[in-house]
């Protein structure tokens, strides 16, 4: 992962980090079976990709909500596997003091559906989502795998690929699947989410009548 003092361009260990970041998008075959890299039509919400974030008191987390398309088989299928595949990897900490490992379907799991659960909410019709977050700040690199500096590049609403590994946990109590963040690629911009427009699309008229309208 790449901390933020280390994002200098020019630097050893982010050329590294970057070569990283490239073998990690260009891979054929999976390796591990608890990792992801999601398709190209992932959208981005609620993104803390520069700068980690305390909830509720915790351990402050860089983190990003991913919109998944359910017409993207391929990635939602890959999710599932890996999912069972943290399952069958976390079964002696699933199992805790118990006798025997609680059922995959009484846990939590990461993947949501946005028609069941945001039903009132358009960004999610027709998709699945789910929270990434690790204390670690994630690379960020272009579509052409080159790094992103400027900050006002990456925010809710772009569209691109995400690097995630799934575990099992259990936590007082709590028992499920989460998802880590690892890596992203911005593929392309979208809308804001939350009604902020672009600066482009503000300024795009010639005409101040049309403009102040």
């Amino acid at each position: 992962m790449l901390p933020l003092m280390t994002r200098d361009p020019n630097s050893t260990q982010h050329m590294k980090i970057l070569m990283k970041i490239k073998e990690e998008l260009t891979m054929t075959k999976v390796v591990n079976p608890l990792k992801v890299v999601t398709g190209p039509d992932t959208r981005w919400s609620y993104v803390n990709a520069w700068e980690p974030k305390s909830i509720n008191g915790g351990t402050p987390k860089y983190s990003v909500s991913l919109i998944i398309p359910k017409s993207d088989t391929k990635t939602i299928e890959k999710i599932k596997a890996a999912i069972e595949a943290a399952y069958h990897e976390g079964e002696g900490k699933l199992k805790g003091n118990g006798r025997t490992v609680p059922p995959l379907s009484t846990l939590k799991t990461p993947l949501r559906d946005g028609d069941m659960e945001r039903p009132d909410d358009p960004v999610y019709a027709n998709a699945y989502f789910m929270n990434a977050n690790n204390s670690s700040a994630p690379g960020i690199v272009d579509a052409d795998r080159q790094p992103i500096i400027e900050r006002s590049e990456i925010y809710s609403g772009v569209y691109g690929r995400a690097s995630v590994n799934f575990y099992a946990f259990n936590t007082n109590g709590n028992k499920g699947i989460a998802c880590s963040l690892n890596n992203l690629q911005k593929i392309r911009d979208g809308e804001h989410l939350g009604g902020k427009s672009n600066a482009e699309d503000d300024f795009a008229t010639d005409s101040d009548d049309d403009f102040l309208s």
